[in-house]
């Protein structure tokens, strides 16, 4: 594939921790560390400071309740021997607090199983010893690049206890201090309630998530999960339902409108005969299912003790196992964060060609919209892309196109809940440098849905050949920035 009129920008997921990142807001943690150690004080970040407005405005505002008594503590306040990371970052040391990021915890708890990835986010070499200053620092994907996000170690407290986010270790904080690292780069904690783990997913890989329905699933679903998750991809789930009923629990102890990860999915003897099985996390850290292969459940009596203990079956930490055929009939929606395109695909993103752009919708220009087709529609940008193989057989190509609006989630204490966005593509038979007039959109060879999330991404077969890509809100005149990816066969 080939990208025309445009830069094209090749920004892959990387395995390994060396990925240049930008110094988010200009701060360079090697320098303010220092600065603070010849100074002889701790840090304390002007851009994310311990105040009531990094907290938020209004659900965690100066006169909510849930913030009343807040204090900011840093870990030596809190116990004698504060460490960054105890034996390794696991599962365990994400417990949720009172903010509703549910979403977010569930992606931490998946990351813990992925060293390389985890080691990139979060820099395990960091401790309270060491040229300890009260600076820590973390790496996230946004919006098309790597950056790296410095804190000061002063967390939100409540009558001496982590308001949010702690370890089942007490005197363990990377996972307090990566979820303020998170809530920096999106404006205050309160923009942290509610939203997918495939969000947070992507910031942690710069992968590509894919939402599948499990009342539809693909009969290689389980497959699919079991390959997704020993190349390192992210998984997480949820039951739909309404507002109304947001953390309902079943009779079956399942929280509805819950973000739970997925941290395995094996396959067992029973009988003879295999059983599919899938282990999922509930980041509450407690709260698990009680039915067939519960943590006490008799369907375990039929498991030989060497699979037992491989499966770890028994602990009481929110974490459960559960048949794939309860799986798929109880829960609603499985996101995929891969590494690569293709779910099933061992060679990251060797086998696919990238491309990347950014743009913009901007009133009385670009802003043209969809509901006023094709009249204003055609004022959208355009983004010409060429589908090309390395194989003289093949006459179709598979393509993945993911469309996201940008700082969505920064606004939303200001109660901006995002655009409803999409896109089409269209056939390209123009000449070079002309955009597609209203008479050339009223025929899409495909289009997206038009969703209020962060990110759209769909995949489409399509003959070989050249295509114009054009990204837009529902409803013209919205302006916002985004950033266009594409992958397609080579």
């Amino acid at each position: 594939m080939s990208a025309l009129g445009n830069d094209l920008v090749d920004k892959r997921p990387q395995g390994n921790a060396s990925i240049s990142a930008k110094k988010y807001l200009n701060q360079d943690y090697e320098d303010l560390r220092s600065q603070c150690q010849k100074q002889r004080k701790l840090f304390c970040d002007p851009h994310f400071p311990a105040e009531s407005k990094s907290l938020g405005l209004n659900e965690l505002g100066p006169d909510s309740a849930k913030t009343k008594g807040v204090e900011w503590k840093r870990p030596g306040e809190l116990c004698s021997k504060p460490q960054f990371i105890i034996e390794g970052a696991t599962r365990a040391d994400i417990c949720q607090g009172i903010l509703g990021d549910c979403w977010l915890m569930a992606a931490i708890a998946s990351l813990t199983l992925e060293k390389d990835i985890l080691a990139r986010v979060i820099y395990p070499e960091q401790n309270f010893t060491d040229k300890y200053a009260g600076i820590f620092h973390f790496q996230l994907w946004q919006y098309g690049e790597w950056v790296d996000i410095v804190v000061d170690d002063r967390l939100p407290t409540c009558k001496g206890k982590l308001l949010f986010v702690k370890s089942a270790a007490q005197n363990e904080f990377w996972s307090p201090l990566l979820e303020k690292a998170y809530a920096k780069v999106n404006g205050c904690y309160e923009n942290l309630i509610g939203g997918l783990s495939s969000e947070a997913h992507e910031d942690f890989t710069g992968g590509i998530a894919e939402c599948y329905t499990l009342s539809k699933a693909p009969l290689n679903l389980f497959n699919i999960m079991k390959k997704a998750l020993s190349r390192g991809s992210l998984l997480s789930t949820y039951i739909s339902a309404s507002t109304e009923e947001k953390e309902a629990v079943t009779k079956e102890q399942l929280v509805k409108k819950h973000a739970y990860s997925i941290t395995d999915a094996k396959q067992v003897q029973v009988c003879k005969s295999p059983v599919e099985l899938v282990r999922l996390r509930n980041p509450w850290g407690h709260r698990e299912w009680n039915g067939a292969w519960s943590d006490q459940s008799k369907e375990w009596d039929q498991v030989s003790p060497e699979d037992k203990d491989k499966l770890a079956f028994s602990a009481d930490d929110g974490e459960f196992w559960m048949t794939y055929a309860d799986y798929i009939q109880r829960y609603s929606k499985l996101e995929i964060c891969n590494l690569t395109p293709d779910p099933l695909c061992d060679d990251n993103l060797g086998c696919w060609n990238s491309s990347q752009f950014e743009g913009a919708w901007k009133v009385g220009t670009t802003a043209g919209g969809c509901s006023n087709f094709p009249a204003t529609f055609c004022t959208n940008p355009q983004f010409r892309v060429k589908l090309d193989t390395d194989s003289q057989c093949d006459k179709q190509c598979s393509v993945l196109v993911a469309l996201m609006q940008k700082d969505a989630r920064q606004a939303k204490q200001k109660g901006f809940k995002g655009y409803s966005i999409g896109f089409y593509i269209y056939k390209y038979k123009g000449k070079p440098d002309v955009c597609l007039g209203p008479n050339d959109l009223r025929r899409s060879v495909a289009k997206s849905d038009f969703m209020t999330v962060r990110e759209v991404c769909q995949r489409f077969n399509l003959p070989l050949g050249e295509y114009v890509i054009v990204p837009a809100t529902f409803e013209a005149n919205q302006e916002a920035n985004f950033l266009l990816r594409v992958f397609s066969e080579k």
